[in-house]
């Protein structure tokens, strides 16, 4: 089990845009491996490549893992070079977010989304979702391409997490 550090606002990796998985070998296997040990142990429901500081079009994510639950059971799913085709219905969800620590705020999304992507192996998924599962998709997606969930909030409300954000960088 190796835990990685995750990446926080304002690192400016966070804005990278990923670039297509094209091998899906044994390192790309543990780095999602040691991704899904870092999420749990956070604790978290989704992490993306960029967070943890990797330009790999990936992402994991388990919203059905409870750690105060013993008995349920870590099923991380791996989406790599994830796209969304279609999307229906609006859902206001509040987020947080392991690279913006100590911050939620309610974000409008899609309440239900079709996903292709491929699993670890490579192998072409399709993925419908809604709810919880959908507003994970697309904040992961998100990451992917250099984009926070602060981005979509007001220009004064963002700059209010920012300020206070970069005041607890400096400590």
């Amino acid at each position: 089990m190796a835990l990685l550090e995750v990446l926080t606002f304002p690192n400016p990796f966070l804005k990278t845009r990923c670039r297509p998985v094209e091998q899906f070998n044994e390192s790309l296997l543990q780095l999602a491996q040691d991704m899904a040990d870092t999420m749990y142990d956070a604790p978290g429901i989704g992490l993306a490549a960029t967070q943890v500081g990797s330009d790999l079009r990936f992402f994991i994510m388990d919203i059905q893992y409870d750690k105060e639950e013993p008995e349920s059971k870590k099923k991380p799913l791996f989406f790599a070079n994830p796209q969304i085709i279609e999307t229906k219905g609006e859902i206001m969800m509040e987020e947080g977010c392991l690279s913006i620590p100590e911050f939620k705020a309610e974000v409008k999304r899609s309440d239900w989304v079709k996903v292709q992507y491929q699993d670890a192996k490579g192998n072409p998924q399709v993925l419908e979702a809604s709810g919880l599962t959908a507003v994970c998709i697309q904040h992961e997606l998100d990451h992917l391409n250099g984009v926070l969930f602060i981005d979509y909030l007001s220009p004064l409300r963002r700059k209010m997490i920012q300020t206070r954000l970069k005041k607890l960088a400096r400590g």
